[in-house]
């Protein structure tokens, strides 16, 4: 949901503003996804597990109904953004996309570092502590509903910044973009990347988009069940992701050293 809200607001705002600054879309639609999840986070800061997970989803496939029908915004088919353009410059057609994605590639590096400041804040910390237990939280003085949505709507802010820059990227916004299949797209990823460090879901979405790549080209008709059995893997030997991987290797050199 906050992933397509930022990729339509980037489509809308280029389209009917006629905006097509990257370093000015993209923050804006950020900005549009982190209004929502603030918005949202009063009702979704309430829920855990399944259930947090359907509102979410209820909210997600309410949002792809409301694209689907209006015609306005090209229903099914979508609608083109505006070729973007970088500090004012338009560049041509054969540098148009290694500059779109070198521009995408520095937003990431300040959204990495952002997210591994404030890990480092009282509130972040509390994200691990509040996973564990709630009670002992509360006890010690904090509000876990508070901090979940803040935790909330920084990743609507985040969502959306990735929705923007993929909807400049690809030129064109539809309404699979908040489908219930690319939510589970995201739940691979995090499923077998883990969440141990910042840069995982990086090495995750690497992951996912090798075998998903290789799996269609060589078996176009079974890719699914390589993708499913990629995800069992991960979760009967690796369940706390890839990353869990250079934990390993760390504590084997370790011991070595020792």
């Amino acid at each position: 949901m906050f992933y397509g809200s930022g990729a339509y607001a980037a489509g809308l705002t280029s389209v009917f503003l006629g905006i097509s600054e990257f370093f000015v879309l993209v923050p804006l639609d950020g900005l549009v996804a982190l209004i929502i999840g603030y918005v949202l986070g009063f009702l979704l800061a309430r829920y855990r597990d399944i259930f947090f997970a359907n509102l979410n989803l209820a909210f997600s496939m309410l949002l792809f109904g409301i694209l689907a029908k209006n015609e306005e915004l090209g229903s099914t088919d979508g609608m083109h953004t505006a070729i973007p353009t970088s500090f004012g410059y338009d560049a041509p057609d054969a540098l148009r996309l290694p500059i779109t994605f070198t521009c995408a590639a520095a937003v990431a590096v300040i959204v990495f570092g952002g997210i591994h400041l404030f890990q480092r804040t009282t509130l972040g910390q509390m994200a691990s502590a509040v996973k564990d237990s709630e009670i002992r939280v509360e006890y010690l003085g904090y509000s876990v509903r508070r901090a979940c949505h803040t935790y909330i709507t920084i990743a609507a802010g985040l969502a959306g910044l990735g929705g923007g820059i993929v909807a400049l990227a690809l030129g064109h916004v539809d309404p699979e973009l908040v489908y219930w299949t690319t939510s589970g797209e995201f739940l691979f990823v995090t499923i077998l990347s883990g969440t141990a460090n910042v840069v995982a879901p990086l090495l995750g979405t690497i992951a996912f988009e090798i075998i998903r790549t290789y799996a269609n080209q060589y078996s176009p008709f079974a890719w699914q069940i390589i993708l499913g059995g990629s995800l069992l893997l991960t979760i009967l030997f690796l369940p706390n992701g890839l990353w869990s991987l250079f934990g390993k290797i760390r504590h084997e050199k370790a011991r070595t050293d020792e």
